[in-house]
């Protein structure tokens, strides 16, 4: 029985070795990794996915396939909900990394079952929600942008955070985690996560001004 880790990096400074690291950190042992690079969880299914599609042929019952968050799977909430509970009708058993949460389709107990599947579509809906919170952001930040238009021959001081760490603060943020969690997860400050979580549309603005 393999643990193998899927990783979907959407952009280019998001990190592979980072989420790996995150996961063996929590003391997970990975037989294999496999990742899709330049992907969108919102508009491509996981099916369609190169790798994505190859994990249906390479998991076997009994294997276990490792994530660092439902939202790697993807940011649509029917396409997360169908993927996890067809790996589970394959025998296959489903981990996080982050809350160490679990699903399989071992259970017969209708109550436990019912449990389960709710989970799964909380959390389907939550990585939907999320990627909508993101691209709110980016809008706000899109028109303040062009509100300044006439002004952006000086830009400002350049952002202290990337364009991934502001993603996956407004995600984290978006499942209200704690600052604490939210600048251990991201390794910014918290006077960075403050102006993310209550300038979003200034933080975005910045970064699209500076070509982030």
């Amino acid at each position: 029985m393999a643990t193998i880790f899927y990783a979907r990096v959407s952009t280019v400074d998001q990190n592979l070795e980072h989420q790996q690291a995150q996961a063996e950190s929590a003391g997970f042992k990975i037989d294999r990794v496999v990742a899709d690079h330049g992907v969108s969880g919102v508009s491509t299914r996981f099916a369609d996915r190169p790798n994505g599609k190859r994990l249906f042929d390479i998991l076997r019952e009994g294997d276990t396939l490792l994530v660092r968050w439902v939202d790697r799977l993807g940011r649509n909430y029917s396409d997360v909900r169908d993927t996890i509970q067809e790996f589970m009708r394959r025998g296959v058993v489903v981990r996080t990394v982050i809350n160490n949460l679990t699903f399989d389709g071992a259970t017969k107990d209708p109550m436990q079952q019912a449990v389960r599947d709710a989970l799964i579509g909380f959390l389907a809906a939550a990585a939907q929600s999320t990627a909508e919170a993101i691209k709110e952001a980016q809008r706000g930040g899109i028109a303040l942008a062009k509100a300044n238009e006439s002004e952006l021959k000086y830009k400002g001081r350049k952002p202290s955070y990337s364009r991934a760490q502001f993603d996956n603060t407004v995600a984290l943020l978006a499942q209200s985690a704690s600052i604490s969690a939210v600048a251990a997860a991201t390794g910014l400050s918290r006077q960075a996560i403050y102006r993310i979580r209550d300038e979003r549309a200034a933080a975005e603005a910045s970064l699209i001004n500076w070509g982030m």
